[in-house]
């Protein structure tokens, strides 16, 4: 029988989750029905879960337990009637249950004899734990929809056509007996759906057989062998090949296209694709491979072929767990032919089977990694191996190191490329994960290294991220999301996408926390629902765990975000910096603690290497902080700063005019949040005096908030008791303020509330009476001015104005600040 290519075959597997239940088989049945080829065949596994029960009975039976024989048939027997119920018309149903019950009796018979000898032997186990396969073929191939498609399902019993014979390797298909059976019994209509049992066979005596482990996509491979297929595609419940295992590494994501080279390395060390001899007919003939979701049928999943279209040099990184390290060691073994071959033979000779193979090329030493559960014996066959060596202590010693991973970078681009290697090291020494054994073969398509156990899901974010995500990715924590950390992520929402577009820059928030409660993300929190999130998933607040979460280490870069003026959040700057976070703020506590902390908290930041970034502590998105630093750095003598630093005094000066009492104003400010909440937290003028001393430290002063002279305008006897209170009580000190500025009138002056220090460290807060000439007479209801008088800027002061206060402003300056640590740290923005 000949197949046209133009009009060829499309072979479709599907099994486990996507056979569940009758929804799943519906499910897959519009898939079918929507494939747009005229000529298909599709595979089925048994429904999910019925080969491991039909195992369950042939091991009760072994046991001669009866009563757990009638229990599980009874089981399948339900099971099975109630998905033919619910899918077939009633004569369709009649005669698939009058068949599931020739085929129960017939199980039955065969576990009345395995219990009989308490051995179910191969061909006996075969013919059992094959029905599931084919009742789930006549299953789907009678319903409603295969019947009636424009293609007309047709079934097709695998054992009629696949013949294979079992040897040391498992099943080998035996081809010119299967193409004849092939083209005796497959039709060559110009459409039509072939529903096909997988998993089943026949060997070379006409027996019923299994294909082993993976036997339904074996069998999907063995039919697009012989249909001569355009494509296989094996429908599962991932979207793909992922990169890695996302129980891991949830930054996983699915390998568009592999070779199939790559496929099977990455089978070898874990992966979840198809096991390397399943593949094996559709390699030979070149029929590309296809892994789709049953569950998200419109993605395209991965294509495996010969050669792919792809430009990465690394797809994908999986591991091995369980692995203990042999290493045989000595100066005997020095140019000695035939070493290594009396150490795998004897290997082989005890079933141990070698992992991987690291030796250095002094020949000083070997070292293979094995199944941990096979050390023992490993050893003990080497031992015996070079018993006289040890004795005359040509051979130092066998060693085992128990408690290993290995993992695998894999790609057929490594091959040539420079720096492979050194950024698969760089991303594990950066994770401090310690490598014990690595090996390359050739053809440059995998490296692989031993670690530590404990080590591996660590190893493999790192090496993941190292390959996958963008250099320039940043593990954000958020702490405080109120009014000005509610409008950074807003800030941020609009303008993540457009960064990571045009800059490659990656921003992940993948921790938010309130003073209660956090958010912990292994990828990343969604900014559009993360108030609800929080709300529904958050955990009780947990600062170290936060910032363990915040700081994983597979990560390239790390940073907290304290949108709090919270002292004892600030307090943890230290620690952070030593566990390698940054930090971006706009709480001015850090900065304005007492020297000594403040000294320590700069010490820490310079040994860790790490940056801090606090523009939005004085002026919020002004470049007040920038402006003095530039000035310093340049060479630049600051003589005084002075300024208006405060938006709520700002407005209260600016609105004040003695038509409403000073009070009235308060309130009004109060109303439309322009104050904190108890508006003494600004009146106090400590706020102000926190700027000048960061801002005097930032002069290189020695200041703290002692030697700040501070006018508070609480009035004496007003500093206890409550908001409301203080509220209530401040209209009977309306007076002496009235009188301040009926002064400041008379001659022709404003008051305005000003922060002075200069570069003999004088620091001082206060109402003063100023020109209306000066800098600071006109100025926006809210708005922050500071001024520098220098060296350079003596006769004519430099100024920075503008919004001192608000969310927004100071958002934005959050946010400035968050990309300048992101150009710091590589990103070219």
């Amino acid at each position: 029988m000949a197949f046209c290519a133009a009009n060829s075959y499309v072979v479709h597997k599907f099994g486990g989750s996507s056979l569940a239940d009758a929804g799943c088989y519906r499910r897959v049945a519009e898939i079918v029905a929507g494939i747009p080829e005229t000529r298909v065949a599709v595979v089925l596994s048994a429904s999910r879960g019925v080969t491991d029960e039909l195992i369950a009975l042939l091991d009760a039976a072994e046991r001669n337990d009866a009563a757990s024989c009638d229990t599980l048939l009874s089981k399948l027997a339900t099971r099975h009637e109630s998905l033919a119920r619910e899918l077939l018309p009633a004569d369709e149903c009649s005669s698939y249950l009058e068949r599931l019950r020739t085929d129960l009796a017939d199980v039955r018979q065969l576990l009345q004899a395995a219990a009989l000898v308490r051995a179910a032997g191969r061909d006996l186990r075969d013919r059992v734990v094959g029905f599931g396969e084919l009742w789930s073929a006549r299953l789907f191939a009678a319903l409603p929809s295969a019947r009636s498609s424009p293609r007309p399902a047709r079934l097709v019993d695998a054992r009629d056509v696949i013949v294979v014979e079992w040897g040391p390797l498992g099943p080998a298909v035996q081809w010119e007996a299967s193409r004849a059976n092939a083209g005796r019994l497959l039709p060559d209509a110009a459409e039509a759906t072939l529903v096909i049992p997988g998993f089943v066979a026949s060997d070379t005596r006409g027996l019923q057989t299994t294909l082993g482990r993976n036997g339904s996509d074996f069998s999907a491979s063995i039919f697009g062998a012989l249909l001569q297929a355009s494509e296989i595609v094996i429908w599962t419940d991932v979207d793909g090949v992922l990169s890695a295992d996302p129980r891991q590494v949830p930054e996983a994501r699915v390998i568009e296209a592999l070779s199939y080279d790559e496929a099977m390395e990455l089978a070898y060390f874990g992966a979840r694709v198809l096991h390397p001899q399943t593949m094996a007919p559709a390699v030979g003939q070149g029929i590309p491979i296809r892994i789709r979701n049953t569950f998200a049928p419109q993605l395209p999943g991965t294509r495996i072929a010969i050669s792919p279209a792809t430009t990465r040099a690394v797809k994908g990184v999986t591991s091995i767990a369980d692995v203990a390290l042999v290493n045989l060691e000595g100066a005997g073994m020095i140019g000695v032919p035939g070493t290594a071959h009396r150490l795998f033979g004897a290997l082989h000779e005890a079933g141990v089977s070698v992992i991987l193979i690291s030796q250095g090329s002094s020949e000083h030493s070997i070292c293979c990694a094995v199944p941990a559960a096979q050390s023992d014996a490993a050893v003990r066959a080497i031992r015996r191996a070079f018993a006289s060596e040890l004795r005359d202590g040509q051979i130092q010693d066998v060693e085992t190191a128990s408690g290993c991973s290995i993992i695998a970078v894999v790609g057929d681009g490594m091959a040539g490329s420079h720096g492979i290697a050194g950024r698969l090291f760089g991303a594990l020494g950066s994770a401090g994960v310690n490598v014990r054994a690595i090996a390359q073969g050739s053809s440059e398509r995998n490296i692989s290294v031993v670690v530590d156990r404990h080590d591996a899901a660590k190893a493999l974010r790192a090496v993941h991220s190292g390959f996958y995500l963008s250099p320039h990715t940043l593990s954000i924590g958020l702490i405080g999301p109120g009014t000005v950390g509610g409008a950074f992520l807003e800030q941020l929402a609009a303008q993540a996408g457009r960064l990571r577009r045009e800059f490659n820059l990656d921003l992940r928030v993948r921790g938010i926390a309130t003073s209660r409660r956090m958010l912990l993300a292994d990828g990343e929190i969604g900014l559009a629902d993360w108030r609800d999130r929080l709300e529904a998933d958050g955990l009780p607040l947990d600062l170290e765990r936060f910032a363990g979460h915040v700081g994983a280490s597979h990560l390239p870069h790390r940073v907290m975000i304290d949108c709090t003026a919270d002292g004892e959040v600030a307090s943890r700057y230290g620690a952070w910096f030593g566990a390698g976070l940054h930090v971006v703020t706009p709480n001015k506590r850090a900065n304005s603690a007492p020297l000594a902390e403040f000294q320590a908290l700069q010490r820490a930041r310079r040994s860790a290497g790490t940056h801090y970034l606090y523009e939005a502590t004085v002026g919020a998105g002004l470049p007040v902080i920038a402006t003095l630093r530039d000035l310093r750095e340049t060479g630049d003598r600051i003589l005084e700063v002075d300024g208006v630093f405060s938006g709520t005094l700002a407005y209260l000066f600016n609105v004040y005019d003695g038509q409403s009492p000073f009070s009235a104003i308060v309130a009004e400010a109060r109303r439309r949040g322009f104050t904190e909440p108890d508006p003494r937290d600004d009146l106090s003028g400590m706020d102000v005096a926190r700027k000048l001393v960061i801002l005097g430290r930032e002069m290189g002063l020695e200041i703290g908030l002692a030697d700040v002279q501070v006018e508070s305008l609480v009035p004496d006897g007003l500093g206890a008791g409550t908001a409301a209170e203080f509220m209530e009580r401040l209209p009977a000190h309306d007076a002496a303020m009235g009188r301040r500025l009926e002064a400041a009138r008379r001659s022709g002056r404003l008051l305005r509330y000003i922060g002075r220090l200069n570069a003999d460290g004088r620091a001082t807060v206060s109402v003063e009476e100023i020109d209306g000439r000066h800098a600071f007479a006109n100025m926006a209801l809210t708005d922050n001015v500071v001024r520098f008088v220098t060296g350079r800027y003596r006769e004519n002061p430099l100024i920075v104005r503008g919004p001192g206060a608000g969310p927004a402003v100071t958002a934005g300056g959050v946010f400035g600040d968050l990309l300048r640590l992101a150009t710091y740290l590589g990103a070219r923005i």
